[in-house]
């Protein structure tokens, strides 16, 4: 759509002399590109010109105006009509309305008025209407298969291939992977260009939920529900409606709500806390974890009818130390990107550099690369990135971690910090990692808050 285009009006009016003047008040407006008819069939053979608001007379001598609305609804339902006639019937307003008239304004002294605030009201919605359109294709280009699965790798080339499945049906879709591998962009690639990119994308870090909360945060609450409920609450169930739903850690959601929730996916309703009636709901559910479900379902930690309602899709996204050159693919897309951030002239890799890449084994996956990558171009002083200039996170850790003396207590405090870090403060996958318990880094984060 051409935003620099002039906004277009028909004057659709028999009376010459209220045509005129109808032309005159809209012609105050500079930007206003006007052309009068007057009869509806002069207007109907004009409309390949595509005007933006048509001003149309009720009675006009060949066509009644409800006739002429309808023919331009049918050729262009984009085109917004209004009324202007001395009939102020309201069952015929209610029927014009009913059929797509925008306004009906009634023959007066305030006729200019009311006019030019309707058509401007038309303009201001017409601008948003476009910039809705551009944000949206916008989005949809940023999350293209191409800008979501940057390399050239048989593991890349398989991802793309399965994105794009997942895109021609509402199939639920299952993404696993290590922290770091993308789990959230391929979600968003499938959404963006899948039908239901007009809809809302509601993410959900089921993790990063508190257990007494997730209930309300899915499904949502009534006023009055339990303390603290002042107002009723949309759930993201209800957000998501007609657009898709995605659960990151799904892994970590409690058996007790894990019932509901397949109930929610099997009856395609939900029913929000303090209420009996369900609201029905219509999203796509696409799940991340990064752990292994049927391993949780044998476990007794996640139940075998909810995973085989989720499972839909696999979608297993490899690590980046197995996916070979795509390192180096990854690492000059980043340095272009933040080069062109930040107004920088843009940098290049040596090839020591790129060795020293490519025999890293990035434990924090693409999350990492791009961090590492981000310093690499902070610290070059040429336009040259070279191996010096890359800096991994496990490098001289032990020396730096020991260079002041702590106490074990202040040690065991700062690993459990730096997990936390990396796990994106999911405290029980931490507790998994460290082999301690959930208590115990509640108990300490509590000391370390405590002495601060």
């Amino acid at each position: 759509m051409d935003n620099n285009k002039p906004f277009k009006i028909f004057v659709v009016e028999d009376d010459d002399w209220y045509n005129r003047l109808l032309v005159h008040n809209l012609s105050l407006i500079p930007d206003y590109e006007i052309e009068s008819f007057t009869s509806g069939q002069e207007c109907l053979k004009n409309l390949h010109k595509q005007p933006d608001v048509v001003t149309l007379d009720y009675r006009l001598p060949d066509m009644k105006g409800l006739e002429v609305l309808k023919e331009i609804k049918a050729i262009n339902d984009e085109i917004q009509v209004i009324l202007i006639s001395e009939q102020d019937d309201i069952e015929v307003v209610v029927e014009l309305l009913k059929h797509g008239a925008y306004d009906y304004i009634v023959k007066s002294s305030d006729v200019k008025e009311r006019l030019l605030n309707t058509v401007n009201n038309i303009r201001q919605g017409s601008r948003l209407k476009k910039e809705i359109v551009t944000l949206r294709q916008e989005v949809k280009k940023k999350y293209s298969y191409q800008n979501t699965i940057i390399g050239n790798s048989p593991a890349a080339e398989h991802i793309f291939s399965l994105i794009e499945k997942a895109t021609r049906t509402n199939i639920s879709v299952t993404i696993t992977g290590e922290t770091g591998t993308g789990k959230e962009l391929v979600a968003k690639a499938i959404h963006y260009n899948s039908n239901r990119a007009k809809k809302p994308f509601i993410p959900v870090n089921v993790a990063a939920i508190p257990k007494d909360l997730i209930e309300s945060e899915l499904f949502g609450h009534e006023k009055g529900a339990f303390t603290g409920a002042a107002f009723r609450r949309i759930g993201k169930f209800e957000e998501a409606h007609g657009g898709t739903l995605f659960l990151d850690e799904m892994a970590e959601l409690d058996i007790s709500l894990q019932a509901k929730l397949l109930r929610a996916l099997q009856e395609k309703e939900i029913i929000r806390i303090g209420s009996n009636d369900p609201v029905k709901t219509d999203c796509r559910i696409i799940i991340a974890t990064n752990r292994n479900l049927l391993e949780e379902v044998n476990a007794g930690n996640f139940r075998q009818d909810l995973y085989y309602r989720l499972f839909g899709l696999p979608i297993e996204l490899p690590p980046l130390r197995d996916r070979g050159n795509d390192v180096i693919v990854l690492a000059k897309h980043f340095i272009q990107a933040f080069c062109k951030e930040n107004q920088m002239e843009e940098r290049t890799l040596t090839a020591s550099a790129s060795k020293k890449l490519l025999a890293y084994s990035f434990p924090g996956n693409i999350r990492e690369l791009k961090s590492v990558i981000e310093l690499a171009v902070t610290l070059s002083d040429t336009t040259e990135i070279t191996e010096e200039s890359l800096v991994f996170g496990g490098q001289n850790m032990m020396d730096t971690l020991l260079a002041e003396e702590r106490s074990m207590r202040e040690y065991n405090i700062e690993i459990v910090n730096r997990f936390l870090e990396k796990y994106d403060n999911n405290i029980k996958l931490v507790a998994e990692k460290l082999d301690i318990g959930v208590a115990t880094i509640y108990r300490m984060l509590k000391e370390e808050k405590t002495k601060l």
